[in-house]
């Protein structure tokens, strides 16, 4: 991680009543992305995306979640609400002093892409998203197995007695193996979650014994009890935003072998025009091979991709 901190400053701003951790680089002379992470991840999940964008003379701004990595826990994890997110981002700007950026997500975090640009067209550039489209309504996991990992992890106490058997660095290497997969991860009824894969299953080429040093070091710090509500606790408290219509532009990224792919109404929702319909200014592109980690996977491939948005749709 060294050569990355070198050209990325770290500090904490005090953002509505907690401390968030803010990882930036880059001056800014072409605008300001502002990335967004899901889990299991955390501002370093960006690292690649962050150098390329300052490289190219854009300001990267990328934040730890409240409850995530550096930032502060907030008093009632169990309260966990997405507008509280939202409301951080635009407190977040305000504090940097940025006008408008570009916004950039994946996995959870993409959601909050979404409602930022909906609720906040006069503070957003264009959003790029990779692995998840716009589901106007959500997804329903009505139809999904019982050891889906989403319905397992809302259960509350199940996730953290199944994460509580083994260390931090066990659980998030666990997962980074079977959310890089393209198979849902769903466990038999007789499974845990974290009983599909063990030490022995070795970690995907691209992802370093450094690396996953790095994410233990982060939720060592931080835990699971916030992570587990937001996202899996609390999509059922996400408000809709009625009659939706993106005013910026919209860039969708799939890796063509990330497991979202395959759950219900995604793959619908990107082949028949749905997200037209609530997006005008919309691109969707597909990457060969790529997982749910495609920035981490192929990070010069998804750079070519985002430097293109940006010099495409510059600030007015």
């Amino acid at each position: 991680m060294a050569m990355v901190e070198q050209r990325i400053e770290h500090s904490h701003l005090a953002i509505r009543g907690l401390n968030l951790h803010v990882a930036q680089a880059g001056t800014g002379e072409l605008g300001t992305v502002l990335f967004l992470h899901g889990f299991p991840e955390i501002w370093y999940s960006w690292r690649h995306q962050m150098l390329a964008v300052a490289a190219a003379g854009y300001r990267a701004i990328a934040p730890d979640w409240r409850g995530y990595g550096l930032s502060d826990q907030p008093p009632e994890p169990e309260a966990a609400a997405y507008s509280d997110l939202t409301e951080d981002l635009l407190a977040l700007l305000d504090a940097l002093s940025v006008p408008k950026a570009y916004l950039v997500a994946k996995d959870f975090g993409a959601m909050l892409a979404y409602d930022f640009a909906l609720r906040h067209p006069s503070r957003t550039c264009g959003v790029m998203c990779l692995g998840i489209p716009f589901l106007h309504g959500g997804s329903s996991f009505t139809a999904m197995p019982e050891g889906f990992y989403i319905l397992r992890w809302r259960e509350p106490g199940r996730a953290e007695a199944d994460f509580g058997r083994y260390d931090v660095k066990r659980v998030v290497h666990t997962i980074y193996i079977l959310f890089s997969r393209s198979e849902i991860p769903t466990a038999k009824e007789d499974q845990e979650i974290t009983d599909l894969a063990d030490l022995s299953t070795p970690l995907p080429e691209w992802f370093t014994e450094e690396d996953l040093a790095v994410y233990t070091s982060l939720y060592e710090k931080s835990g699971f009890v916030y992570p587990l509500q937001m996202p899996y606790r609390s999509l059922h408290k996400r408000q809709p935003i009625e009659d939706p219509k993106f005013e910026v532009p919209v860039f969708v990224v799939m890796g063509e072998k990330d497991y979202v792919i395959k759950f219900p109404g995604v793959e619908a929702v990107l082949k028949n025009g749905t997200m037209e319909k609530f997006a005008p200014d919309l691109k969707i592109t597909y990457i060969p091979e790529g997982s749910h980690f495609v920035q981490e996977q192929f990070p010069d491939k998804v750079n070519e991709l985002l430097l293109g948005f940006l010099k495409d749709h510059p600030v007015a």
